[in-house]
């Protein structure tokens, strides 16, 4: 079956994803954070992970982790300190100032979120993230070989 007539998926996830990413990250600048800060603090909170395991995590490479705990650090939000574990990796600490921003952020996250699925019909607010749920969990959750896949697109640094 072609794709004459048929709804573009790719491009309305895109849309709905990029939507969403810009009010999320114009909503966190106003208390200083960007949405992938505040998924590195939400990460880090209580775990006692290493920077590699939540880069790993939130699904962001080691060069772009390592700038995001520059701006968390020179914030006063978070700190690297040794693991007790291993001596070459750096273990991901929030601060009681991190705690606070990071409360904050939730706030702000779950009152865009909530403004968003609110606009749908009810009866459509469940099933719209339980089925992006089960695609990313299961059919797309498996990468896919390519010779030059698309980039990852970062969010923008908004600390410091």
């Amino acid at each position: 079956m072609g794709t004459k007539g048929c709804t573009d998926l790719m491009m309305l996830l895109h849309r709905t994803g990029h939507a969403l990413e810009t009010e999320l990250t114009a909503r966190l600048a106003e208390i200083g954070l960007t949405p992938r800060a505040r998924c590195v603090l939400a990460t880090a909170l209580d775990a006692d992970r290493t920077q590699t395991e939540i880069a790993d995590i939130v699904s962001i490479d080691k060069t772009t982790m390592v700038v995001t705990m520059d701006a968390l650090e020179a914030a006063g939000f978070a700190e690297r300190r040794p693991s007790p574990t291993d001596r070459r990796a750096r273990v991901v600490v929030v601060t009681e100032r991190g705690r606070s921003i990071s409360e904050q952020a939730d706030d702000v996250y779950a009152d865009v979120v909530n403004s968003v699925l609110l606009s749908l019909p009810e009866d459509e607010r469940s099933g719209l993230v339980n089925g992006l749920t089960r695609l990313v969990e299961g059919r797309l959750s498996a990468v896919v070989p390519c010779e030059k896949p698309p980039r990852k697109r970062a969010l923008r640094q908004a600390i410091g």
